[in-house]
């Protein structure tokens, strides 16, 4: 180990205690966070040894849903493969059991201590991981290399600002990047970034998007119809959803709402936070508001009565798109960085964003230059454009046509990545 990689490993060991008492505070409002501990250092049932596992890291809700293409791939190509998908997050937990149930195993992955890492391959012995997106961290990597195990980042994504701090510890991350067996990037950008930080450009493929592989299945248009005839009084409203909202988004959404129902009064919003523990305070903020506010948990007949829903259930978002006629798209009005962007523009919904979409980079310039993305950034610039797609039918027809496009055109990572796995699983 090198000096500074030991360096590295006390400073993990000195913060546990505080990372404890975050998840302790965090559980005050989600529960779910003083639960399963043991699974963060390491401590998991013995996976059985008769088949090969395979081990796929999705460190929380996004990555998740962009492993679900690869993990449909795997399973089809390798029945025999048992699955072991990770997370950080009860979000994220929670998203793999809705997304997978029981079709591959589940826990949390363990904190980047040499102890804790040691333990968790101990008792799954994978044969590959795959990371999705960019959770790195050097001594799972490091681990996993002195241990044969190739290691594959699946649908890579490297922004400006995430690579600039990575440069500011090369020392560091300069062998972790460069132990990376392969490296599937979303974009040339982000390969020349990966090749920057240390890794070896014969590793890089440029595979594009994996979330652009995903299928919405038949039965998901179904759902989506009977959930928006529950959200409709007449059957004539529209339906604008403010999606994976994050504090300080709200107000905005709130505001340009209260503009568009002097003009528009029978359209309804369906507003969902990212995180489940702002659902309440959500829910407050939009009755202090002067809003009629409904859960969708608690969805009756009185749902007739509401001008706002709140989406307070995991796993059902890409459905609240598909009941949806406008989608914005949130973690793009705060410098959070926004989030996918895909899921509506696979039903052919128009889409709004905000500026600070660093997380998604390439996705939104493909949408905003075929004509399915409109930015903004206030309440009125928000508020114009919702009215301007609630009262021209042909303009919101024209970019739900654009977003599903540029779907169908950027397909095929999922093909280029499982070449990418036959390689690593050979070895």
């Amino acid at each position: 180990m090198s000096f500074i990689r030991l360096i590295y490993c006390l400073f993990v060991y000195l913060a546990i205690p505080f990372v404890l008492l975050r998840l302790l505070y965090r559980s005050l409002r989600a529960p779910l966070y003083a639960m399963r501990w043991g699974e963060r250092f390491g401590f998991i049932a013995l996976q059985p040894q008769e088949k090969p596992l395979v081990w796929i890291h999705a460190v929380s809700v996004g990555e998740t849903i962009a492993a679900g293409p690869l993990v449909a791939a795997l399973k089809s190509s390798h029945p025999k493969l048992r699955l072991l998908v990770t997370c950080m997050t009860p979000t994220g937990s929670e998203m793999i059991n809705t997304v997978f149930g029981d079709t591959v195993t589940h826990c949390y992955a363990p904190y980047d201590t040499p102890d804790a890492i040691a333990r968790f391959l101990r008792r799954s012995s994978p044969k590959l991981l795959i990371i999705m997106e960019t959770e790195l961290w050097p001594n799972m990597i490091a681990a996993c290399s002195s241990k044969g195990i190739p290691t594959i980042v699946a649908n890579a994504r490297l922004s400006h600002k995430s690579a600039r701090g990575y440069s500011r510890i090369s020392p560091l991350v300069k062998p972790m990047f460069g132990a990376l067996h392969s490296v599937a990037a979303q974009s040339s950008d982000d390969a020349e970034r990966f090749i920057a930080l240390g890794s070896s450009p014969s590793s890089l493929t440029v595979t594009g998007n994996i979330k652009f592989d995903s299928a919405l299945e038949p039965k998901l248009h179904s759902r989506a119809s009977k959930l928006r005839k529950s959200w409709q009084r007449s059957g004539k409203e529209l339906i604008w959803l403010a999606a994976s909202t994050h504090a300080g988004e709200d107000e905005i959404v709130l505001d340009a709402f209260g503009k568009i129902k002097q003009r528009l009064p029978h359209l309804m919003l369906v507003l969902t936070p990212r995180h489940p523990e702002r659902f309440n305070s959500v829910y407050r903020l939009a009755e202090d508001s002067g809003f009629r506010v409904l859960r969708c948990s608690n969805l009756t007949k009185q749902a007739y009565d509401a001008d706002i829903l709140i989406g307070d259930s995991m796993g059902e978002l890409l459905i609240y798109y598909g009941a949806s006629d406008i989608a914005f798209v949130g973690g793009s009005l705060v410098p959070v960085g926004g989030h996918n962007m895909i899921e509506p523009a696979a039903w052919k919904k128009p889409i709004i964003s905000g500026p600070f979409v660093h997380n998604f980079t390439e996705v939104a310039k493909l949408l905003h230059e075929a004509g399915a993305l409109e930015f903004c950034e206030t309440a009125d610039e928000l508020s114009k454009q919702v009215m301007q797609l609630c009262e021209d039918e042909e303009t919101n027809k024209k970019m739900g046509h654009a977003a599903a496009h540029v779907i169908e055109n950027n397909r095929g990572a999922v093909t280029k990545l499982m070449g990418m796995v036959e390689n690593s699983l050979s070895i």
